[in-house]
């Protein structure tokens, strides 16, 4: 269900239910949960590559477990709290760049997992889709944060009310996605990618993330404290003593996450 490997200081953590389109049910989520964790808790780790199998990314919720559910009286099973809520929270705050390779359909939660990611890279055969109100449901797996976030309030409002799919290109124009490449190339250029980021700055890459979490909902003057302070913890780092001395005499720095 769950695939995960390590190389180069990057974690690939593949959904692998190709035949269900990626979807995802509690076991599915309890293991992506745990693969999360595990990427985030590994000092080897300095970057995470979120992907999917076969011809989707992710389409969200099984409907069919979903389906026994709501027969059975338990309705969402708590799976709200219990699974998307820490798996979207773990993405969004972890201290290391986290970085979507969207092959193919990307619906409901699934789309708000790509969403979640710093980065996104979509093949040219992916497609997205707010699936929620298609089913009567509110959006879920942090979408309403993250989406109006990346388009605006109008952009995410029209995307999930009227939750019609829309394809990559669509995606790259609303700024939804980093790039678009040949579905061929996608998984070697979002491995180039993760991998530049895990060689990286990875200690200011986190502030970064720290930095963009806390202005998204506070003031400037507020802001500019948090700044402030994120700067003096990153001032103190050795990446950065290294790498201005590096600037300095004009050499290529090299970053180890200290």
């Amino acid at each position: 269900m769950i695939r995960y490997d390590v190389t180069d200081a990057v974690a690939t953590i593949t959904l692998d239910r190709p035949d269900a389109m990626n979807s995802l049910t509690a076991e599915v989520k309890a293991a992506l949960l745990e693969a999360l964790r595990r990427a985030a808790d590994d000092p080897e780790v300095r970057a995470v590559l979120l992907t999917g199998s076969g011809r989707a990314f992710c389409a969200g919720q099984d409907l069919r477990e979903h389906g026994a559910n709501l027969e059975s009286g338990r309705g969402l099973a708590n799976t709200v709290r219990e699974h998307y809520n820490p798996i979207v929270e773990l993405i969004t705050t972890m201290a290391k760049p986290v970085v979507a390779a969207v092959n193919g359909v990307a619906a409901g939660a699934g789309a708000a997992l790509a969403f979640a990611c710093d980065l996104r890279v979509a093949s040219e055969k992916a497609k997205f889709a707010m699936a929620f109100a298609g089913i009567g449901l509110a959006p879920d797996s942090g979408s309403s944060w993250t989406l109006q976030r990346l388009v605006g309030a109008g952009r995410a409002a029209e995307l999930m009310l009227l939750g019609e799919a829309f394809d990559a290109s669509r995606a790259l124009e609303l700024g939804l996605v980093t790039r678009v490449v040949p579905a061929d190339d996608l998984l070697k250029t979002a491995q180039e990618l993760t991998v530049r980021l895990a060689q990286g700055p990875t200690l200011a890459y986190a502030a970064t993330k720290r930095a963009l979490a806390y202005a998204a909902s506070h003031s400037l003057p507020e802001t500019l404290l948090v700044e402030a302070d994120l700067q003096d913890e990153c001032v103190a780092t050795r990446d950065h003593q290294d790498a201005t001395k590096a600037f300095l005499a004009k050499e290529r720095p090299a970053f180890h996450g200290r």
